[in-house]
């Protein structure tokens, strides 16, 4: 199932775009201050992605907050995006009521649930995705409906619509290289604990891989972000081993001091690890670059299950944990 909803991502955008072109949003004459993107896991690392690419073009602040609380500051001011698939987060949904309570602006992207019905009740601007899948499968719809949202509040402009179709368009020429790397990868870092590092601006995509390989893959593993990294993490490297296989997630508008970096320390590593690998982007911008990347990772998280023979769709800890919070209120 899982390995389905991988191959059908470039559809997904296509019908994302769809679906955020006939969304009935209504105006709004706030004036806002700032932006905050609520949600969890799968549903939030969309707000951490989208926030990043649109850093250099938003006049105004966009943060993203995983948890139970919102910051201090949210008040008329903000606009608060709620993102969650199922709708029915605690976590997210426990932060729309914070939001309403706090008297900001509050728009929602959900397939259903609590959200859905909240949102419906009280006339917020939302879009509903499709529902029924595992959130982690759906970042084509969720991350391309917080595009929209942005651009309906004039945070950024329209131009979005045409690079995520350019997305479509280059991953689908470059698919067979794109899951031939991904099955090479994972035959190299299948038995060693994967280290993903990005340039900072990269920070949600190195997330994005971790995530996909914590939950289809089974694995534990990690990420940090350049420049950071060479002020702490490195020095841990004296330590390093052949334990761990470094994966280098780079595109050609990192930082050139980031790039330079990046170049200095794979020397530094290489003292210590016999696995080093540069996964590089393709595109014309950071959302093509970025969706090209996605579904790289969204392929190597495939390919490490398929080898571990573990089923990429099951998470009995998450389905756990959750059991066991219910029965606490």
């Amino acid at each position: 199932m899982m390995k389905s909803l991988v191959e059908a991502f470039p559809t997904h955008l296509t019908e994302a775009m769809s679906i955020g072109r006939a969304a009935q949003l209504h105006p709004s004459n706030r004036q806002f201050r700032n932006i905050v993107i609520s949600g969890l896991g799968g549903s939030g690392i969309g707000g951490k992605i989208v926030s990043q690419i649109v850093s250099e073009l938003s006049p105004l602040p966009i943060l993203c907050f995983n948890d139970y609380v919102l910051p201090q500051f949210v008040d008329q001011h903000s606009l608060v995006i709620i993102s969650s698939y199922s709708g029915d987060t605690e976590e997210t949904v426990a932060a729309m009521h914070e939001a309403a309570a706090k008297g900001a602006e509050i728009a929602c992207v959900t397939s259903g649930g609590k959200i859905a019905a909240y949102a419906q009740a009280h006339q917020l601007n939302h879009i509903i995705i499709p529902g029924g899948n595992p959130p982690r499968s759906m970042f084509g719809y969720s991350s391309v409906q917080l595009f929209f949202l942005l651009a309906h509040y004039g945070i950024i402009d329209r131009s979005f619509e045409q690079q995520v179709e350019a997305s479509v368009r280059v991953i689908e020429e470059n698919i067979s290289t794109i899951r031939s790397e991904a099955a090479a990868i994972a035959k190299q870092i299948v038995d060693r604990i994967p280290i993903m590092y990005s340039e900072a601006s990269y920070e949600g995509l190195a997330i994005r891989w971790r995530q996909q390989i914590n939950e289809n893959s089974k694995m534990l593993c990690w990420h940090h972000v350049f420049p950071e990294m060479n002020h702490n993490e490195l020095v841990g490297w004296t330590g390093g081993d052949n334990r761990v296989a470094v994966l280098l997630i780079r595109n050609a508008d990192d930082h050139k001091r980031s790039q330079l970096r990046m170049e200095l320390c794979k020397t530094l590593m290489g003292e210590k690890c016999d696995t080093i690998i540069e996964v590089w982007s393709k595109g014309n911008s950071r959302i093509e670059r970025t969706m090209y990347l996605n579904h790289l990772g969204d392929w190597l998280s495939i390919e490490l299950a398929e080898l571990r023979n573990e089923d990429a769709v099951a998470i009995p800890a998450i389905i756990y944990l959750k059991n066991e919070l219910s029965k606490v209120h």
